[in-house]
């Protein structure tokens, strides 16, 4: 302050010169899991320019974790009163989605900040918002840098993001802070040829003991997927196999995945996969961003569809995702398995080491608890129409969770004595001998886990219109069931190993339980 002249009352000057008290900063609380390891290693390319377009999805905690963990586990086991009774997406919002005015609490406090609120889940626990990079550093109490590591550039949030203290236990996660992962997709395209190059839909219908009787008339599939497919491939190899499969249909997720990338061979291989198995069953796309917040919404969109069978061939490393982001779709997960929807994932193709550092580690969405995990094997037939053997393919992804507890339904097959999570659950046709596929105007074999998930999708799915023509109740959250039925239900694969871990009796960090005798899994659990 500048005083002018020399003749200030004292009593002015004293007014002047009393000090000020400062309102104290508001108390502010860090997510903490919420940061990407490993930018020391990586090269700062400066400040990500302060008008820059930044989309994040604002990931809210459950209400009632404890009653939901009940609900989940009475309404997936046969010997509960309450087995069955599946929830509804509107029931679930209700009793264990964020309230409306934990909604409001974050969304009044985006647009304080500037952002742009795009969008609501319909079960709470998504907000999509947008904004320039400096509304969302400032939302957010972080700075946002450009990184190179390797050939590839990124950005990513200098520090943990950081809320209001009134939003403590609201908000778990902001998934849009960095873009430096994108997920990958399980499969690879072997050398061979033409429509023999690989499996046929006979071949693996005989050798996984798929009923004739069931086709997946009546039943759908939802494919989980980061990019697209061109209709006139499926026609091709629809009308080649005589499949008589419907249509599939798409639905975008926050605007699509974009133009058509090297993904597209995943997505027409799991649409052919699925069709190999139940050519009859109705199969919707969604096709979304391959980004953290493209991610969550998809789960949110097929949650919401409550679509009983989801295909996953896209995964990445536990060890490539914050802990916060993991549990943000964790939670919609839950809710999948609470309505009583099955989630099969593509276990990876790097066999013990996913992320590719020389270490042990696995693959996410495999190693979810809610989720069935699927490794690969070397499949073999006596016949065009019978199995023969199997081992474990060597890329099978397996090995042991750094996120999730042991499940329940692990308790008593476990490797070794670690409290965690192990994977895969089960296994189906991965090596390289393929999976026969048309996909970019061409006939190839692709192998993978890729194929190997869609092929239990499709199992799933004959066996939920099985039950269906019973009266009887669909596979649920598939893990409980399956652990639950007996061994001789799957053909058990003894041999081969992925790196670290080695196939065996019984359960195994390779293979699972096994692959499927469809037939048998259908006796056994429809009951």
């Amino acid at each position: 302050m500048r005083i002018i002249g020399a003749l200030v009352a004292p009593l002015a000057i004293a007014a002047v010169a009393a000090p000020v008290a400062l309102a104290a900063p508001a108390p502010r609380v860090t997510l903490a899991t919420d940061t990407v390891s490993g930018l020391q290693q990586a090269q700062s390319l400066g400040a990500v320019p302060s008008d820059q377009k930044v989309s994040v999805a604002v990931s809210l905690n459950l209400r009632n974790s404890a009653e939901l963990d009940r609900t989940i586990a009475a309404v997936n086991d046969p010997h509960s009163a309450q087995y069955g009774r599946f929830l509804t997406p509107e029931q679930f919002t209700a009793r264990f989605g964020p309230t409306s005015d934990q909604v409001d609490r974050v969304t009044n406090y985006l647009r304080g900040q500037g952002l742009s609120v795009d969008s609501v889940s319909g079960n709470h626990l998504t907000v999509d918002a947008s904004g320039p990079a400096a509304a969302v550093q400032k939302a957010f109490g972080t700075t946002l840098q450009n990184y190179r590591d390797g050939a590839r550039s990124f950005y990513a949030n200098a520090s943990a993001p950081s809320l209001p203290a009134e939003l403590s236990g609201v908000v778990l996660d902001v998934a849009g802070l960095n873009n430096r992962q994108i997920r990958v997709h399980h499969g690879a395209v072997s050398p061979h040829a033409g429509p023999g190059g690989g499996f046929t839909p006979t071949q693996l219908k005989g050798a996984y003991d798929v009923s004739s009787t069931y086709n997946g008339t009546g039943q759908t599939v939802a494919l989980w997927e980061f990019d697209g497919f061109q209709q006139a491939n499926i026609t091709k190899y629809d009308t080649n196999y005589a499949t008589g499969s419907p249509t599939p249909t798409v639905q975008k997720v926050s605007g699509g995945s974009g133009a058509l990338g090297d993904g597209q061979v995943e997505v027409e291989l799991d649409i052919e996969a699925v069709q190999a198995i139940a050519p009859k069953a109705n199969i919707t796309v969604f096709e979304a961003p391959n980004t953290d917040q493209g991610e969550v919404d998809l789960a949110n969109a097929v949650v919401a569809s409550k679509i009983p069978v989801t295909s996953i061939s896209w995964g990445l490393s536990e060890k490539g995702r914050t802990t916060s982001g993991i549990q943000a779709v964790d939670n919609v997960f839950k809710q999948g398995a609470a309505q009583g929807q099955s989630f099969f994932a593509a276990s990876g193709d790097s066999g013990s080491d996913d992320n590719g550092d020389g270490s042990t580690s696995v693959d996410y969405p495999a190693s979810d608890p809610y989720v069935t995990g699927v490794g690969g094997t070397n499949l073999s037939t006596s016949t065009t129409t019978s199995w023969k053997s199997e081992t474990a393919w060597n890329g099978s992804g397996g090995g042991v969770s750094s996120v999730f507890a042991l499940p329940s339904f692990q308790s008593g097959v476990k490797v070794g004595t670690s409290g965690k999570r192990q994977v895969p659950d089960v296994s189906a046709q991965g090596g390289p001998t393929g999976i026969s596929v048309y996909t970019q105007g061409q006939w190839t074999s692709v192998y993978g886990t890729s194929g190997a998930a869609p092929i239990w999708a499709g199992v799933a799915t004959v066996y939920n219109q099985a039950a269906a023509a019973a009266g009887k109740t669909g596979l649920g959250s598939a893990n409980a069931k399956l652990y639950s039925l007996a061994a001789s239900n799957f053909h058990d694969i003894t041999s081969g190993s992925n790196g670290a871990y080695r196939a065996g009796t019984g359960f195994d960090l390779v293979t699972g339980i096994g692959s499927p005798d469809a037939a048998k899994i259908e006796a056994a659990g429809i009951k």
